[in-house]
């Protein structure tokens, strides 16, 4: 089985998956930002929560020790995360897409050519600046009541109070930056040259169809 990649390109394709792999994973985990409420730990992500408080009996506040998403998109705590939440899940997708033809190019001759493996490098850094402005947007959310509560009511835009980043922040922002830095850089040398051989044999097989289409009309 012929790959239509180089050397290089196999190790581009490698990257670009594991780079892909680790930043949609890490949007979906409610673990950016960990704090703590009512003596639970707490953790958020952009529209995903691990343990919240509801009213009990005598309307005293229980947390409820379950993770899950916000019920509906406005129900997001801030307007900065709603917009990170919408531009990272799309520079993961667009890092996925690219990712799985890289893979395929691996698989598949004459899929990815010279040309094609710059686009693709291009989509790449694309998506991974989507992700970095989510990063980017995100401490703007950290003045909302909901995050303040969790973060000891000191917690303002770019000032943590009490809470502190978390694992699953840094690895989807270092993903991104392996996807626009390593992976656009690798993508410019990814792709086979066609072949001139096979780039006449294109051309005299076109001339021959054309030939024989025009013969085809003459004839009475």
């Amino acid at each position: 089985m012929r790959s239509s990649l180089t050397v290089v390109g196999t190790l581009w394709a490698f990257l670009s998956l594991v780079t892909a792999v680790a930043s949609s994973t890490s949007y979906f985990l409610p673990y950016w930002l960990f704090g703590s409420q009512l003596g639970k730990p707490v953790s958020f992500s952009t529209f995903r929560r691990c343990n919240y408080p509801v009213r009990g009996e005598g309307h005293s506040l229980i947390m409820v020790e379950e993770c899950g998403r916000y019920a509906s998109f406005s129900a997001i705590p801030s307007l900065a995360w709603q917009m990170c939440t919408v531009v990272t899940g799309a520079g993961c997708a667009l890092l996925l897409l690219v990712a799985l033809a890289a893979v395929l190019g691996c698989c598949m001759e004459e899929l990815i050519s010279r040309m094609m493996g710059r686009c693709m490098g291009a989509a790449q850094f694309v998506g991974g600046l989507l992700i970095s402005s989510g990063c980017a947007l995100y401490p703007l959310g950290w003045n909302s009541p909901e995050i303040m509560q969790t973060c000891g009511n000191v917690s303002n835009q770019f000032q943590l109070g009490t809470c502190r980043l978390g694992w699953a922040y840094y690895c989807a922002g270092g993903g991104a930056a392996a996807a626009m830095l390593i992976c656009t850089w690798l993508s410019c040398f990814a792709g086979r040259n066609p072949k001139p051989v096979m780039l006449v044999e294109n051309i005299m097989r076109n001339t021959n169809s054309y030939a024989m289409e025009l013969d085809h009309c003459y004839k009475p």
